[in-house]
């Protein structure tokens, strides 16, 4: 393993303690699953990475309606309500 050093706001600090505490497994330990979690995860993505993937995947999806760039905000408000 590879010794590091991080600093961690206070909150931060008392959350990281509880949840290992909890777990039975020290705190380092649970930031070493965090870490594992980012890398192997979508949510580790780079922004490079975002971007190629919503450049592919613009135009590939059809609502049928013709007025979307004029009247998007309203189609996402009625979106959201169902």
């Amino acid at each position: 393993m590879v010794r590091t050093q991080i600093q961690l706001r206070e909150k931060q600090a008392k959350q990281l303690k509880k949840l290992a505490s909890a777990q039975h497994k020290s705190m380092a330990e649970v930031i070493r699953q965090a870490i594992d979690y980012m890398i192997t995860s979508k949510v580790g993505f780079d922004i490079e990475e975002r971007k190629k993937r919503a450049v592919a995947a613009a135009g590939r999806f059809h609502s049928g309606a013709s007025d979307i760039s004029e009247r998007h905000d309203e189609y996402l408000v009625g979106a959201y309500r169902h």
